[in-house]
C-alpha cells in the first residue's frame, strides 16, 4: 500500500455522517488532471466507497486502482472525433443506478463544473427525485498552469482568467465575436481554450480578426500534469500551423497571453541551474577519485 492509499484508508476510517455517500445517491467528483496524487483527499475517498463508477476517458487508471473490486464500472468516455457516448444516456444510466439503490460515483477529468456537464447531470437527477452533491477536482488549466510554470495571472501582464471552450470556434462562430475578445484583450487576460487544438486555425483567425497581435505568446499544452506532458509554444499568427505538428492525441489545452513568456523565462533560468549543477559536481567527484 502506498503512502496515497493508506492515507485515504485513514480518513476513511474517521468519517463522519455526513461524508459518506448513502445508497440511492449520487456523487459528482472531479478527478483532477491526470495522476492520482492531484486528486483531492476527499474526492478520492468517495471514489473508494462507490458501488457504481461511471467514468470518462481523461480518468487515468491508477486513479481507478481506488476503487473496490465489487464494484461496477461503467465506461462513459468522450473524446473529440471518436464514437462517444450521448449525454441523455449517461443521465439515464446514472438515474437508473441510483434508483437500485447503489452508492453511485460520477468521476469526471479535472473539476465537474469546468466544461464537465456536472450541473446538467445533477439538475437531471433533481428533477427525477435524486440527491447529488459535488467534489472539486484540479482543472485542466490550474494543474497546466503548475506542471509548464506557467502563471495564469502575472502582476502588471494578466489580471484575470478566461476559460473558453474551443470546440465552437470555427470561422462562422466567430463572426460576432471580435467585440468580446477586444474586450478580453484590453483587460489584460489570459485566455486558455479547452478542447480547441482543432479549432486553432479559427482561434487564430477570431483573435487576429479582434486585432490582436500576431506574436503573441501561445503554448499547446498536452496532456497536462502526466508524466507525458508536452508543451509547444508558439505565437498567435502561427498557431493553426503549428497545432498540426502535435502528434499526440491526448487532450491539449491552449493558453493565450504574455504570461507564456514569463514561463518559458521561468524555465530557461531552471535549465540553467540544471546545467550549471551538472557541470559542478562532476568537476567534485572526479577530483576526489583522482585523489582519493
Amino acid at each position: 500500500m502506498n503512502n496515497v492509499e493508506a492515507m485515504i484508508k485513514y480518513t476513511h476510517q474517521t468519517l463522519s455522517a455526513e461524508q459518506t455517500l448513502k445508497g440511492g445517491e449520487v456523487a459528482i467528483v472531479g478527478a483532477g488532471c491526470g495522476q492520482l496524487d492531484l486528486m483531492t483527499i476527499k474526492a478520492a475517498r468517495m471514489v473508494a466507497q462507490a458501488e457504481a463508477l461511471v467514468f470518462d476517458s481523461l480518468v487515468s487508471s491508477d486513479i481507478l486502482t481506488l476503487v473496490n473490486a465489487q464494484c461496477q464500472r461503467h465506461f462513459v468516455g468522450k473524446r473529440c472525433g471518436q464514437p462517444s457516448t450521448q449525454q441523455d444516456d449517461i443521465n439515464a444510466l446514472l438515474l437508473k443506478l441510483a434508483q437500485q439503490g447503489l452508492k453511485v460515483v460520477r468521476l469526471k477529468g479535472g473539476d465537474p463544473h469546468i466544461f464537465g456537464r456536472g450541473a446538467e447531470e445533477a439538475l437531471y437527477l433533481a428533477n427525477h427525485g435524486v440527491r447529488s452533491q459535488f467534489f472539486a477536482g484540479v482543472t485542466a488549466a490550474l494543474g497546466s498552469a503548475a506542471s509548464t510554470g506557467i502563471p495564469l495571472t502575472f502582476r502588471g501582464v494578466a489580471r484575470s482568467v478566461t476559460l473558453i471552450t474551443g470546440t465552437k470556434m470555427t470561422d462562422a462562430d466567430n463572426a460576432n465575436a471580435p467585440t468580446q475578445w477586444q474586450a478580453l484583450l484590453a483587460a489584460q487576460s489570459t485566455l486558455v481554450f479547452y478542447m480547441g487544438k482543432e479549432q486553432a486555425v479559427g482561434i487564430s483567425h477570431g483573435l487576429i480578426n479582434a486585432m490582436c497581435a500576431a506574436n503573441l505568446p501561445v503554448a499547446f499544452v498536452t496532456n497536462g500534469g502526466r508524466p507525458n506532458q508536452l508543451v509547444t509554444y508558439s505565437t498567435v499568427g502561427n498557431m493553426g500551423h503549428d497545432a498540426l505538428t502535435i502528434k499526440n492525441s491526448g487532450p491539449t489545452l491552449i493558453i493565450i497571453g504574455e504570461v507564456v513568456s514569463v514561463g518559458l523565462l521561468l524555465s530557461q533560468l531552471l535549465a540553467d541551474i540544471d546545467d550549471n549543477t551538472q557541470h559542478s559536481f562532476p568537476q567534485s567527484e572526479s577530483f576526489e577519485v583522482l585523489y582519493a
